[in-house]
């Protein structure tokens, strides 16, 4: 049975500029940020936004988001039950881009494995 096939959840929206978070349904137009004004980017259904003043956990979020990738702890259908990695440190963002670089393997990549050294 599909968690997510049941009924309609609302996606988290984030704006990393401003380090705010909201749940949402998705609409056709996006979502604007209530404080900037700026178009803000799906987070995904299992985002935990990190607290407001915490600026160095919102410049990670903000290079995962920009890198294209969400946070979502399940399959998009929710039949999945493997968490998806992402990191949490700068440190991991560090090693991840150092890999990238070293390898040429694209940032949106590592930034998905839990070990940047293993290949994928």
């Amino acid at each position: 049975m599909c968690h997510y096939a049941e009924k309609l959840y609302k996606l988290h929206y984030a704006c990393a500029a401003c380090r705010v978070a909201f749940k949402r349904h998705p609409a056709a137009d996006g979502h604007r940020c209530p404080l900037c004004g700026q178009p803000m980017v799906c987070a995904g259904h299992d985002f935990a936004a990190p607290r407001r003043h915490d600026t160095k956990a919102w410049s990670v979020v903000a290079v995962v988001l920009a890198a294209g990738l969400r946070y979502e702890g399940r399959e998009p259908c929710g039949c999945g039950k493997e968490p998806t990695f992402r990191p949490r440190t700068r440190a991991q963002v560090r090693a991840r881009r150092r890999a990238a670089a070293r390898t040429g393997t694209p940032l949106a990549d590592l930034l998905g494995r839990a070990d940047p050294q293993t290949p994928a």
